[in-house]
């Protein structure tokens, strides 16, 4: 169970931050095994000066409509799944009109007693599973 957070510029319209949502989403169903109904997303707009990402780092050349899209889920996807985590996006976001060089991805792992689901409750955990 993924939780993404995708963060942008302000401004963008909605069918271009739906079609965004959905290419990351499918991108995480095609390669890290993701279920197609597990989708829990938060997308948040800025202001101008207030999503900050080099230029040039690392040698892309990001635009003014850079975005950065953050995956905390469970620890144990291999490297190469990761790798063509990152790929799928680049390849779904060209698809769409966004440059790939402007979707930075940061995948942020955990592990199963680092999910409530609401009510107080480790559910992928269970206290009696770990006693």
């Amino acid at each position: 169970m993924p939780l993404v957070r995708i963060d942008i510029p302000q401004g963008w319209p909605e069918a271009r931050i739906a079609a965004f949502a959905d290419a990351v989403h499918d991108s995480l169903v095609e390669t890290v095994d993701v279920p197609h109904n597990d989708r829990f997303q938060v997308i948040a707009e800025h202001a101008p000066r207030r999503l900050i990402l080099d230029r040039t780092y690392f040698g892309v050349d990001r635009g003014p409509g850079a975005s950065v899209v953050q995956v905390a889920f469970r620890r144990g996807r291999s490297e190469d799944k990761k790798r063509a985590l990152y790929a799928a996006i680049a390849r779904r976001v060209r698809a769409i009109g966004i440059r790939p060089e402007d979707v930075m991805v940061v995948l942020l792992e955990n592990t199963p007693v680092d999910w409530s689901f609401g009510a107080g409750i480790a559910q992928m955990a269970p206290a009696e599973a770990m006693a």
